[in-house]
């Protein structure tokens, strides 16, 4: 067992707090957002219809149903859904400012994207959730399917409806994060071990820059409703 799991569990939780929400980042030295790769940056011969999509970060995933022909379908925070219903508009990659906008408004778009754009540079792994779940696979085409019939505007929460547990209940049919759930184990950990300093210093600054509350010394007071007001 680990001595102090604290230190640890609160600087994920910052981490997790900062970047769980898909915020691309930014090369050194540039002043707006990153291009995507350019169309046939990835070869998509390996991929099948309906096949899960995972895109590792370093401190999250990103998941998307693949719908063939080069697109993607998966569930980003989006501001623009809720105050527009130009196609056009949203239908432009989102940007860090509509993504965040979009977290805090917990409003969300369940949209389809060209593999370049939904992966923005990174690797990707293919059904590697299906050994969690066994027998539960749905037939690739069900799996497809599913994520089409759920394209457009949607309710945002990171605990209860986020890219993951779209995923899973398009290939599984259960809605499940498995990151959520880290989430939440770090979370308990900390709370549980009011004695650390560090762990409230982390939290408040956290608030700092995700919201602008004022630090306090006691954890609850400064977490918890943000942590509820998230789970919305």
């Amino acid at each position: 067992t680990m001595k102090n799991p604290v230190p640890q569990a609160a600087s994920l939780l910052l981490e997790k707090l900062m970047l769980l929400v898909h915020i691309r980042p930014l090369p050194a030295g540039s002043g707006g957002e990153t291009p995507p790769p350019a169309p046939g940056y990835y070869d998509t011969s390996c991929f099948k219809r309906g096949d899960l999509l995972e895109v590792p970060r370093t401190l999250f995933i990103h998941f998307g149903i693949y719908l063939g022909e080069n697109r993607v379908a998966h569930l980003m925070p989006d501001i623009l859904p809720s105050i527009t219903s130009d196609r056009r508009q949203i239908q432009q990659v989102v940007t860090n400012k509509r993504l965040i906008l979009g977290v805090i408004a917990r409003t969300a778009s369940v949209r389809v994207d060209t593999v370049e754009d939904f992966a923005y540079g990174g690797s990707i792994l293919v059904n590697h959730m299906d050994r969690l779940f066994e027998d539960q696979v749905l037939a690739s085409e069900e799996a497809a399917r599913r994520a089409e019939k759920l394209v457009g505007a949607t309710a945002y929460s990171l605990l209860w409806n986020n890219c993951e547990h779209f995923v899973t209940y398009c290939r599984y049919g259960a809605p499940v994060s498995f990151q959520t759930d880290k989430f939440c184990e770090t979370v308990k950990m900390i709370i549980r071990d009011q004695r650390s300093v560090l762990a409230s210093v982390l939290v408040g600054l956290a608030s700092i820059v995700c919201l602008g509350v004022a630090p306090s010394t006691t954890l609850p007071t400064i977490f918890i409703p943000f942590f509820l007001w998230m789970a919305g």
